[in-house]
């Protein structure tokens, strides 16, 4: 899919209202989108990604949870770990944010949407929605996850606490091959180690 400097901005003029939409929604989500984009585009431009794939990935990274505008607040904001019936209706953001993006009739977006389906999936075919596996998942989908993952536990959060660097690279190792894709960790593993967004090196808020 060929996402053209011009549709890229037709599709970002689109996607502006809804990341300030989701700032005033939850802020926390809103930062940590904006974090997860710019480490998702340190490892696509290292992986080699053309500029077109970067180009999409930018859209897909900074939207993966847009999502999470149609989760009730009383799941969304909760400061405890679900239950196993808040955790189903908290996964089925990754489908709410397809549904969002899809709906821009723009030239990309569908392509942006699937990726935003797909974020959750994992490398051995048991995560969510599609128990895709593999190369099956979109490569802006595997770069993603393991962006977000990394900023999840880098960041504290009222039910998590704040994990260091060194901890959180030790549990993505552990999740390579089951989680992540090896190739993409391994990756991820040099361009940490300089980037902004090293657990540390920002103020996650």
């Amino acid at each position: 899919m060929e996402l053209k400097d011009q549709y890229f901005h037709s599709l970002l003029k689109y996607t502006k209202a809804l990341s300030v939409a989701l700032g005033f929604r939850d802020l926390l989500t809103h930062l940590h989108s904006k974090r997860v984009m710019g480490l998702s585009v340190q490892i696509g431009k290292h992986f080699g990604l053309s500029n077109n794939e970067i180009n999409i990935l930018k859209i897909a990274a900074e939207f993966h949870d847009i999502g999470k505008i149609g989760i009730p607040d009383h799941i969304l904001l909760k400061s405890s770990a679900f239950d196993e019936d808040e955790w189903s209706i908290m996964k089925q953001h990754s489908e709410i944010g397809e549904k969002i993006l899809a709906s821009a009739e723009v030239k990309g977006a569908q392509h942006v949407a699937l990726i935003v389906r797909h974020h959750h999936e994992y490398y051995n075919g048991l995560g969510y929605p599609d128990k895709l596996a593999g190369k099956n998942i979109p490569v802006c989908a595997r770069i993603i996850s393991i962006a977000d993952s990394y900023d999840a536990m880098a960041e504290t959060r009222s039910y998590s606490r704040r994990r260091a660097h060194s901890e959180i690279m030790d549990i993505l190792h552990q999740e390579s091959g089951t989680k992540h894709d090896p190739e993409l960790i391994a990756v991820f593993s040099e361009i940490i180690e300089t980037s902004q967004y090293k657990a540390g090196h920002f103020n996650p808020v």
